[in-house]
This record gives structure tokens, sequence and C-alpha cells, in this order.
């Protein structure tokens, strides 16, 4: 396996192995010209960083749909899991949008990206008649403030 060099604002430049590049044909939308990206894991979180290979200044942060939502779940179209030639082995993220108060930080389960490790190939799929939307919270369980002073 070779490894690439690539450049990111957000660490300059980086080594990223050959299974970590994915090649989404149609690319992300508004960003057709893009297609190969490198998934890069962020040291135990539940997020990741798809970086674009061309373009240092391209990146989306990513985040583990089941990790925020355990019960999220869809039904990848057959034409789709074709098209990426899915049997097996399947990778499901989804984009976050962060703002600067946390609590305001969203994930996008309406589009998620499904990734094949097998091809190294992905596609942004959109969920047509399901219940999701762009902008669910990142936070949804809220503290319970249980009413004690504490001391």
């Amino acid at each position: 396996m070779n490894n690439l060099i690539i450049e990111t604002l957000s660490w300059g430049k980086l080594e990223v192995g050959e299974e970590q590049i994915f090649h989404l044909s149609k690319g992300l939308p508004g960003f057709d010209d893009e297609t190969d990206f490198a998934l890069i894991p962020m040291a135990e979180t539940p997020f990741w960083v798809l970086q674009s290979v061309k373009d240092k200044g391209l990146s989306f942060l990513l985040g583990d749909p089941f990790a925020f939502y355990p019960t999220f779940e869809f039904e990848l179209p057959d034409d789709e899991a074709e098209e990426l030639e899915i049997v097996t082995d399947v990778v499901v993220r989804c984009i976050i949008t962060l703002k600067e108060q946390a609590e305001q930080s969203t994930i996008n389960l309406l589009a998620p990206i499904v990734l094949n490790p097998s091809t190294r190939s992905g596609k942004q799929i959109v969920l047509h008649r399901s219940p999701y939307h762009t902008k669910h919270s990142l936070l949804q369980e809220q503290p319970v403030i249980d009413g004690k002073d504490g001391g």
C-alpha cells in the first residue's frame, strides 16, 4: 500500500494511507468536481474529516450517525448499493455543521455519505420519503437538572 501526502488547512501536510482515499464519482452537492477524498479519523471521537485530496481548503466534518442517533436506520436503494458494489461492508457517515455554541451544532441525517471500504468508493445519498432532515441536533440528550445543590 502506498501512502499519499495531502495538504490540509487544519493540519498542514498529512500522510494518509491508500485505504483512506475514497472516490466519490459524483462528488458532493455543490462540489461536483472534487471526487477524491481522504477519510481521516479524529482519535477517540465519533468524528472524521473528509478532506479533498486536491483542494486543501475543502474538508467536511463527518460523524458516525449511530453514535448520536442509535436508532438511525435507512434502506439503501438497490441501484445505489449496486453502483457502490456493496456486498457486506459499508461505512455510513453524516456531515456535521459545527456552530460556535455546541448545542446548535447539527448532523445531516437526510443525506448520509455511504462508503464501500472494499472498493474505496462512496456517494452522498439523499433519503427520499424519510423521517430525517438535514439539521438534527448533535446534542439530542439534554442534561437532567435534579434540583439538588450538590452540597
